[in-house]
């Protein structure tokens, strides 16, 4: 007997993220829709009906699970977790406005709980950690995952199971880690005990396994083509899957015995009942129930709305492979059984392309949609431990790693280019560009056959659609250095906006986005003298950088030729402490630090910096750059900074040639180099010493056209930074006169990249201004300066550049 719809509960308005229907009478579903619903059945045979609904605030609602009834809770607590960071917990024989008691300790989305029989509370977050709370308190902390804890499963009331984005399975005996269980390739989304065997555990890479405790691969599941979000086991033993394929699959002794396609994009959860019925929950926010019982069936008229509604979605091609539509058997090919369940089968049907799929309970194919092309990559996709429904992978030069952009189909395409600029060190300039490539690479499948497109507010598949939207340009290059200071340009500059707007960046000249229409006015270039906001290189990923030197120490301890090379044991402590130290100051919010960096850290990189190989030094270097953008004190000792500045060129290889093209590990090296002394010159930064005239002396050496953009960018941000210094202070005329020669000499090379040429501009006349206000001697080269701003419009047009010289010609004249 096949299983069959028995129920849709309709009453949330959006994704169904998480489900527990502890007895035949209760279900608890939560939703994205911030609320969680207990759904009862006032009599065994009467339908399920929304008996309460719980709320605790306005955040996504992402887990629920069950307390079992105490006698201060004759009906059992309901525990949901979500975007809030706070596990609410609520009684059930009297539900309140608010919850009886909310468990704090978390630091982001509550992503996974569980409860023990005896009312112990398992949860996890995307802050990494686990935690078990008993009475309502916090008991254990659990750490050890490098990524977001996405499910958790408790064995009984002292172990644990947690399953983690960093690929791996834990198990922990009260507070302790006993064991890791690793094989998943993507991450692990769903964890169930198998009664007699161990427990199973789904993920990303689609696959299920199933484990012992001991830690013995006993199968694996395959036959979700997507992810594979949630687990249950049923009375039987048979194990429950369902995942973002839009499937519900049974499997019996390592086989798929069923496929349940649902009309929805993802099923994100799956419940068992101790009856044997399932649970489903979706992102079009239905409940549904499936029987083995076919007195606990839907009506006839029910089952086939529901099987007309799944035979009339449309399929995303991506989810079903690549097709070409003239190879495609005609409807003849359904007379030919399936060779297993779930087997889905492509026939061509006049001009449209459908999907079937063998049901072996039944023994017959089942259309599960029609085919339609999509840009969209038809699945959820992770970005550090996070979903997004796209994740693009940026080409970038041979060699280099891709950029990622993330992005959410509900995003506002503006918001999200904003943040990938910002969070990569790029020039607000490039948004128009950025918005264009999101929404020319965003198109998805629709699914349903209404008017009315359903978007999933979180991590959904549906596509944005701006109320007008231009035509993309042609996209031309991304550059990516190591770590991530990339651009997006079109192959010609951008026109201005053709509205106005009332706002101008001094900086990058990028004007406020606003969605409405504004009325033309001629609009007034606001003044840009004096800019004194320094600029930062301070995005990283602190614990990849730790793995990655890590990993080059490694494998120099264990070649006997490199051996003498690694870090010696004082050495890792320091270099340890030093990544302490900014895995505190990067978090959110920022910790205070058990260790303040010193001279001594330094010391330590400058020594490493001098003994290891060029392939290797790129994350020390790396290193450098956020020490100095976190903890400048610590250059604060006399000589040290020369010391520094000479360590970093040398591990730079400035002195070898510079013939085009530069190795990768000299041109990542540089980069990063700069970076390093974009972070030097700031705010607080003493100009005592040597060390300054020598950076401009060596950064004078440089032959430019040997330069990349992203080189160019990030050397004439040091000029910048060290005009506001000369802002904020007074210089030597000496160093002021160095700085100035440096910037005309880049002004004369440069004739294609605008963001450079502007950064210089702008660190020239923040110079002029400063001599004029400290009343200095007159600048060195006025003439030249004059001659040298005025031509710069003709190569570079835009309003930013012309506004900049005018301003600077002022202040020489």
């Amino acid at each position: 007997m096949p299983y069959k719809l028995s129920a849709s509960l309709i009453a949330h308005s959006s994704d169904v993220r998480a489900l527990s229907s502890p007895t035949n009478d209760l279900i608890l579903s939560a939703s994205r829709d911030a609320t969680a619903i207990l759904w009862q059945k006032a009599s065994p045979d009467a339908p399920f009906a929304s008996a309460s609904v719980l709320r605790a605030g306005s955040r996504y609602v992402n887990s629920v699970a069950y307390i079992a009834p105490t006698s201060d809770a004759p009906k059992g607590y309901a525990v949901t977790g979500g975007q809030d960071t706070v596990i609410n917990v609520f009684r059930l024989d009297a539900p309140r406005h608010g919850p009886d008691f909310s468990l704090l300790g978390h630091t982001e989305n509550v992503c996974a709980l569980d409860v023990t029989s005896g009312g112990t509370i398992i949860s996890g977050s995307w802050d990494r950690t686990a935690k078990v709370w008993k009475n309502f308190a916090l008991a254990y902390d659990l750490t050890g995952h490098q990524q977001s804890v996405w499910a958790v499963l408790a064995v009984d009331e002292d172990q644990y199971l947690t399953g983690s984005a960093d690929k791996t399975i834990k198990l922990w005996q009260q507070h302790k880690a006993v064991h890791t269980y690793e094989g998943h390739r993507d991450a692990v989304r769903g964890l169930a005990v198998v009664p007699e065997v161990g427990f199973a555990s789904c993920s990303n890479d689609s696959e299920i396994r199933v484990w012992t405790f001991g830690g013995d691969l006993v199968y694996t599941l395959s036959g979700h083509t997507s992810f594979v979000y949630s687990l249950s086991v049923l009375p039987t033993g048979d194990i429950v899957s369902g995942g973002e394929d839009r499937t519900v699959r049974i499997w019996r002794d390592g086989e798929c015995m069923q496929t349940l396609v649902h009309p929805a994009i993802s099923v994100w959860a799956v419940s068992s009942m101790p009856n044997g019925d399932i649970v489903s929950g979706c992102s079009d926010g239905v409940v549904r129930v499936f029987s083995l019982s076919e007195e606990r069936w839907a009506s006839d008229a029910d089952l086939k709305e529901y099987d007309e509604k799944v035979a009339s979605t449309a399929l995303p091609s991506q989810q079903v492979g690549d097709i070409k539509k003239s190879d495609l058997p005609g409807p003849e090919a359904l007379n030919v059984p399936g060779k297993k369940p779930g087997e889905v089968k492509m026939i061509r049907n006049g001009s449209i392309v459908e999907a079937h799929q063998w049901d072996s309970a039944i023994n017959s194919w089942q259309k599960i949609g029609d085919v339609v092309d999509a840009v969209g990559q038809g699945r959820k996709q992770l970005y550090q431990g996070k979903e997004y429904d796209y994740v693009f992978d940026v080409d970038i030069e041979d060699g280099v790693p891709p950029l990622k952009l993330p992005y959410n189909v509900t995003e506002n395409p503006f918001s999200a280019a904003q943040k990938f600029l910002e969070s990569n060190d790029l020039p607000l300039t490039y948004i128009d560009e950025v918005v264009k490539f999101i929404e020319k690479n965003t198109a998805g499948a629709s699914i349903g056959t209404g008017s009315e497109e359903y978007v999933d507010p979180y991590t959904g598949a549906s596509r944005y659609r701006s109320a007008t939207s231009p035509p993309s340009g042609s996209a031309s290059n991304y550059q990516d250095p190591y770590t991530g200071a990339s651009r997006y340009t079109a192959t010609t500059t951008s026109p201005p906006p053709a509205v106005a707007s009332q706002y101008m960046d001094p900086f990058t000249g990028a004007s406020r986005y606003s969605g409405a229409p504004q009325p033309l006015a001629p609009v007034v270039a606001a003044k840009i003298l004096p800019l004194e906001k320094f600029i930062t290189f301070k995005q990283a990923n602190v614990s990849a950088m730790q793995g990655k030197l890590q990993q080059f120490d490694e494998a120099l301890r264990n070649e006997i030729s490199t051996s003498s090379l690694a870090l010696y044991p004082d050495e890792v402590t320091r270099i340890e402490e030093a990544f302490d130290y900014l895995n505190a100051a990067t978090a959110t919010p920022p910790r205070q630090p058990t260790v303040i960096l010193t001279a001594a850290h330094v010391e330590t990189i400058i020594q490493v910096l001098e003994r290891w190989p060029s392939l290797q030094r790129f994350p020390v270097i790396d290193l450098s750059r956020l020490v100095t953008g976190f903890a400048p004190e610590a250059l604060e000792v006399p000589g040290l900074k020369e010391k520094f500045v000479e360590a970093l060129f040398a591990a730079s290889e400035w002195s070898a040639s510079w013939s085009l093209p530069l190795p990768k590990p000299k041109e990542t090296n540089i980069l990063l180099l700069f970076r390093t002394l974009t972070n030097v010159f700031q705010e607080k930064i003493s100009l005592s010493g040597t060390w300054n005239r020598k950076v401009l002396e060596y950064l004078g050496q440089v032959p430019y056209s040997s330069l990349n953009k992203n080189h160019r960018i990030a050397l004439t941000t040091i000029l910048f930074n060290a005009s506001c210094v000369a802002l904020r202070t007074p210089v030597e005329k000496a160093f002021s006169d160095q700085l100035i020669i440096l910037i005309l000499q880049i002004l004369e090379s440069e004739n294609t990249d605008s963001e450079a040429t502007y950064r210089a501009l702008v660190g020239l006349g923040n110079l002029i201004y400063a001599s004029k206000v400290q009343k200095l001697p007159s600048i060195c080269q006025s003439g030249e300066i004059m001659t040298r701003v005025q031509t710069l419009t003709t190569t570079f047009p835009e309003e930013r550049v012309k506004n900049i010289t005018q301003e600077i010609v002022v202040l020489v004249s």
